[in-house]
């Protein structure tokens, strides 16, 4: 004869703790809980709030700087270390832990530090410097002064150019990296001078990114508002795109090879698909004057855009509007802005000399957590998810402090932009010979061509 007995263990029933009281079975028959969404849209409500309440993205000023900060480095092989360049030529680099800075060089370069990248390989205390006084210097904080004796450095290395530089950035596994001035240059870190020369009708380059996933593609934008890509392996031009403003800055996606986002004079960012550049694959709007910086995720979700209008805006890669933005109460016109590589923080450089380090998630908070708490958080996040369409729920989470010049310039841009739509519209109604619709992610193109 056999006999089934009910088997249940005691571990499913008790708390973490043994103060706690002891989980009950619960039905989740829907029939037995009628009031079940009423109690969970109070819920999602509550943690709307509470997030709000929770939202300080800033945790640190890091002075040190007597000049703006016009150029940032971050390290990919070591999470704690960050190199600075200011107005006044001088190069920091900062320990992120301690929130000090580690290294220095007051007189690195006479002028603007206009770009720093660090050398890939074995020795991640080697990087590089690029300024208006037509130099490229190889620097190394194991070589030289320490943080608080005022002394410059010796160089490991340097290079010298026949223009003022505007930009740098190093391949990721061949010792080479390419700078910008009136044309774009590739070096070879055995050789004194450049081993190629790269141009397509640009005045000046603004600045030039290797992709550091294909490895054999760079970009380059120039004050004749073009947007070129250049092949290292023919050492030539493969599309140019030419824009109705000039772009700022570039970032490639560290997760799709092919995809890039550009900083511009418009306000506007725009991400792009090198195989199609005919339109873009979405324009991110929400500042109100130009931008100068822009920086992917190591996800390759998201962005952090620095703006001429003293704030940091986050985007979701998918979104035209931005999820977040940051201001302080001293920080000044925007230049750079980077991510973490471990995608929690983010740094921002501003005219004032500050480096300040904020939360990438403003409510989101460091720290080991317990499973009951991790859970709590999860249920939260879904409800908040769930219910964020319901007016009241989306107000909380949409609200924003922001500061009262650029709510007056945001309002004002929407109605010239409502305006302009409207004038539009119009003559596209009345004249016989209007215009077509133009679509909003080729408005900003005038062109493409390849070579």
């Amino acid at each position: 004869m056999k006999v089934k007995a009910l088997s249940r263990s005691t571990a499913d029933f008790t708390r973490e703790t043994k103060s706690d009281i002891q989980i009950l079975p619960r039905n989740v028959d829907p029939e037995l809980h009628p009031l079940e969404r009423a109690r969970e849209y109070k819920r999602a409500l509550n943690a709307a709030k509470v997030e709000r309440m929770l939202a300080k993205p800033f945790i640190a000023g890091l002075s040190g700087h007597i000049d703006g900060i016009y150029s940032m480095a971050k390290n990919p092989w070591d999470l704690d270390r960050i190199v600075t360049g200011s107005g006044d030529g001088e190069l920091r680099m900062w320990s992120l832990s301690s929130q000090e800075t580690i290294w220095r060089a007051p007189e690195a370069h006479r002028g603007i530090v206009k770009g720093v990248c660090n050398i890939p390989g074995g020795d991640t205390d080697r990087f590089l410097s690029v300024g208006t006084d037509k130099m490229v210097k190889v620097w190394s904080r194991t070589e030289g002064a320490v943080a608080d004796d005022g002394v410059t450095p010796e160089t490991v290395a340097s290079y010298s150019g026949k223009h003022a530089f505007s930009g740098i950035d190093h391949h990721r596994r061949r010792p080479l990296f390419a700078t910008s001035s009136s044309l774009v240059e590739v070096w070879d870190v055995e050789r004194s001078e450049p081993i190629a020369n790269l141009t397509w009708g640009a005045d000046t380059i603004n600045t030039v990114r290797m992709n550091q996933t294909e490895v054999n593609v760079l970009a380059s934008c120039g004050t004749d508002r073009s947007i070129i890509l250049y092949d290292l392996r023919t050492n030539s031009p493969l599309a140019k795109l030419l824009m109705t403003l000039s772009t700022n800055a570039i970032s490639w996606n560290p997760m799709e090879a092919f995809m890039f986002a550009t900083a511009n004079e418009d306000h506007n960012i725009y991400t792009f698909d090198m195989r199609r550049m005919d339109h873009a694959v979405n324009v991110l709007r929400d500042h109100v004057s130009a931008v100068m910086d822009v920086d992917y995720s190591p996800t390759g979700q998201e962005l952090v855009s620095a703006s001429y209008d003293r704030t940091l805006r986050l985007w979701d890669v998918g979104n035209g509007h931005s999820r977040d933005v940051y201001h302080a109460k001293r920080m000044q016109r925007v230049f750079c802005a980077k991510y973490t590589q471990d995608n929690k923080y983010i740094l921002s450089g501003s005219d004032d000399g500050n480096l300040r380090l904020w939360r990438a998630r403003a409510s989101e908070r460091v720290g080991i957590k317990s499973n009951r708490e991790r859970a709590t958080i999860e249920y939260a996040d879904k409800l908040k998810d769930r219910f964020k369409y319901v007016p009241e729920v989306r107000k909380v989470l949409r609200h924003r402090n922001i500061p009262t010049a650029i709510k007056k310039a945001s309002q004002t841009k929407q109605v010239m932009l409502q305006s302009r739509k409207r004038k539009e519209e119009n003559r596209r109604k009345h004249e016989k010979d209007a215009k077509p619709r133009v679509p909003e992610r080729k408005k900003a193109i005038i062109g493409t061509s390849s070579k």
